[in-house]
């Protein structure tokens, strides 16, 4: 039976250099999870693979779009099923590894059927968060859908504008269309999920946002500020530099919050990833790469 395989797990825990020698040795391509490395010219903040590494091994949703383009976890789940059909014609095994909880959510778990939003209306949405700002649609949404904006993030203006994209396209509540029904996927999925203890972590987080700014994170995010506004840049590492490119904070000051940002963001990932039962956890700050590929490989020929 065809096989996809996820290797997730928070930020900078490791996952690229264990999925590059997990693909090989599966002779597999590697389809990323990941929901801004799948953007052009920002390959430092989104920590993408190299181009050594990308010439090592065929990857899949990597620098494919533009910044301005839209894109959604359900566009992403109908991407990658429809890629998976081909590629399991000569490949019985594929790789999908990344941390975009959606993402790897939308390919196995899937996406509710959620209606396709209207440009108009995305479009007078965009401009209303201009003007109004977020407050105001924030109050809007509590009116429409007060059982979606109970459970959301409401700091996360995506999350709202697209609630009320959705409500102005179909003329009902996000809610309504939130079912959560698994779907079936005509191939098995397996799930390894690597961790480290906390503090290392956190370490090799912070270790790695400072070898961002030596490898020219700065730079980067000068030459995408004119582009601030798109939702692509709305991200951890782009979104604090813009700070200090406004003169708001110093450098160093912006420095310290993307790694504490960075930090937070990788508690959720853990927080969500450990709610998944199905996930074998592959302990990286005890196992080295070749024993977590023997544990890999021996789970998979239990489970044959």
């Amino acid at each position: 039976m065809n096989t996809l395989i996820t290797l997730i797990g928070p930020t900078g825990v490791g996952k690229t250099e264990l999925s590059l020698k997990l693909a090989k040795l599966l002779s597999s391509p590697i389809i990323s999870a990941d929901s801004r490395q799948i953007y052009r010219d920002i390959p430092i903040g989104t920590a993408a693979p190299t181009p050594e590494q990308l010439k090592a091994v065929k990857h899949y949703f990597i620098a494919t779009l533009d910044l301005h383009q839209y894109y959604s976890a359900a566009q992403y789940e109908t991407d990658v099923l429809q890629l998976t059909s081909e590629l399991f014609k000569t490949h019985p095994t594929l790789l999908l590894t990344g941390g975009s909880m959606m993402y790897v959510d939308a390919v196995t778990k899937g996406i509710d059927d959620i209606p396709t939003v209207d440009e108009e209306v995305r479009s007078m949405l965009k401009a209303r968060l201009q003007n109004e700002g977020l407050d105001a649609l924030k109050a809007e949404l509590r009116v429409i859908d007060p059982q979606y904006y109970a459970t959301a993030d409401i700091q996360n203006p995506k999350r709202i504008v697209h609630a009320l994209e959705i409500y102005y396209t179909s003329g009902l509540p996000f809610s309504s269309f939130r079912t959560n029904t698994r779907k079936e996927r005509p191939f098995r999925i397996v799930k390894f999920g690597l961790r480290r203890q906390r503090q290392e972590l956190f370490e090799r987080i912070n270790r790695r946002v400072d070898q961002m700014m030596a490898d020219g994170l700065l730079e980067e995010a000068r030459r995408v500020y004119p582009l601030r506004h798109l939702n692509a840049l709305n991200t951890v590492g782009y979104k604090e530099l813009f700070h200090y490119l406004d003169g708001e904070w110093t450098l160093q000051m912006a420095v310290e919050r993307i790694k504490k940002n960075t930090r937070v963001y990788a508690k959720k990932q853990m927080t969500w990833f450990a709610h998944d039962p199905e996930i074998h956890w592959l302990d990286a700050d005890q196992l080295t790469t070749k024993q977590m590929l023997q544990s890999i490989t021996s789970t998979l020929s239990a489970i044959q």
